[in-house]
């Protein structure tokens, strides 16, 4: 066994109810005299009363899936102007995302307060959009120095959008399994993370006021996070990347959309892992049964007691975008990709992707 693993320096506070607790001792810890905080406008006043008792010099919420390089711009100018020695985010991967942006050309630390569980908050990859591309980077710049982690703030997340957030989570763990820098530790995080969200998502559609499946799933998402942060983006995020920054589909739901095709792609190629993940995912049996099918079948059993998205003809792809969006994805798809990628492959993913279309592996009998 021989491989290479990095682990981000951050600090985590975890604790139901515990948020302005924890975001007054950080504020006071990093010495803060002039706080931003980006919320968007329909959290703006649960930010407010989880900032109650800092001293915010400025709130900020022109926020947008994607990050475009323009509000990005004025977030920045204003950070400057404010004088703003301090970032809190308080919301979703958008929120966190321009939050990054900013700490990117400015260097100012950023303490992340996540409602989702998109678990951008856990990792140092930024990304903009200008002119139909979105351009994603590396930087330890703007890995938060802090991420705030309280159940509580997630119990307002309709059932629809945990479920969609969660599997945009559970896409992290499964790209970090096969990802350019994979490797032993970053696998077995992931697939604890798949084990998490998968059980936490079932507990959220069975009560979507049960507090401890929302801890495990802010759980199973920083484990997501930290195992892809590690292993790198995989295929699966690059389509992802290519349909939200050129099509403008909507993040999670994307990710939701996407992933059963892309393993369906991958799985076959890699059956021990796959065995593996089969069995996070709640299908119990041996590691030397049919590994690929056994993950699919696993897959889709939790994505129809889910009801979880399923046709990206439903956020506004067509048939017509597919031959752009084939070229964008083939431009930067990882070498490393255990399935193979060609105009073929990925024009037969996007097809299924649109269509929900439900086809072996994707979708296999339960015995």
């Amino acid at each position: 066994m021989e491989f290479q693993h990095v682990s981000l320096a951050q600090r985590i506070l975890f604790g139901a109810g515990k948020a302005s607790a924890h975001i007054r001792l950080e504020v006071n810890r990093l010495g803060s005299r002039k706080v931003m905080v980006i919320a968007s406008k329909p959290e703006h006043h649960l930010a407010q009363a989880t900032l109650a008792g800092v001293n915010v010099a400025l709130w900020w919420d022109d926020v947008a899936q994607h990050v475009p390089l323009e509000r990005a711009e004025a977030a920045r100018a204003a950070a400057a102007q404010a004088e703003i020695d301090l970032i809190v985010c308080v919301g979703g991967g958008s929120t966190t995302g321009l939050a990054k942006a900013i700490a990117l050309t400015s260097g100012i630390p950023v303490v992340a307060v996540p409602t989702t569980y998109a678990g951008s908050e856990a990792t140092n990859m930024w990304g903009i959009t200008e002119g139909r591309t979105k351009t994603t980077g590396i930087d330890d710049t703007v890995l938060p120095v802090t991420v705030i982690y309280d159940a509580e703030l997630s119990r307002t997340l309709p059932t629809k959008l945990s479920i969609s957030s969660g599997l945009n989570g559970l896409a992290h763990c499964i790209d970090s399994l096969w990802a350019p820098k994979a490797d032993p530790i970053n696998q077995a995080l992931a697939l604890e993370g798949a084990r998490a969200l998968s059980s936490a998502l079932r507990g959220i559609v069975d009560n979507p006021a049960d507090l401890e499946a929302r801890e495990q799933a802010l759980y199973g998402c920083y484990l997501a996070a930290a195992s892809f942060a590690s292993a790198g983006s995989g295929l699966h995020h690059k389509i992802c990347h290519v349909l939200g920054g050129t099509f403008d589909l909507p993040h999670a739901e994307t990710h939701a959309t996407v992933l059963p095709y892309v393993l369906a792609l991958n799985a076959p190629a890699v059956p021990e892992i796959s065995s593996r993940l089969a069995v996070a995912l709640g299908r119990p049996g041996p590691l030397d049964s049919d590994g690929p099918k056994d993950a699919a079948a696993a897959l889709n059993v939790l994505y129809e007691e889910l009801d979880a998205p399923a046709r990206l003809a439903d956020y506004g792809f067509q048939a017509s975008d597919i031959p752009e969006a084939v070229g964008r994805i083939l431009a930067v798809a990882p070498p490393s990709n255990p399935g193979t990628v060609t105009e073929e492959s990925i024009t037969g993913l996007l097809t299924d992707a649109l269509y929900g279309a439900k086809s072996f592996p994707v979708l296999c009998t339960v015995d």
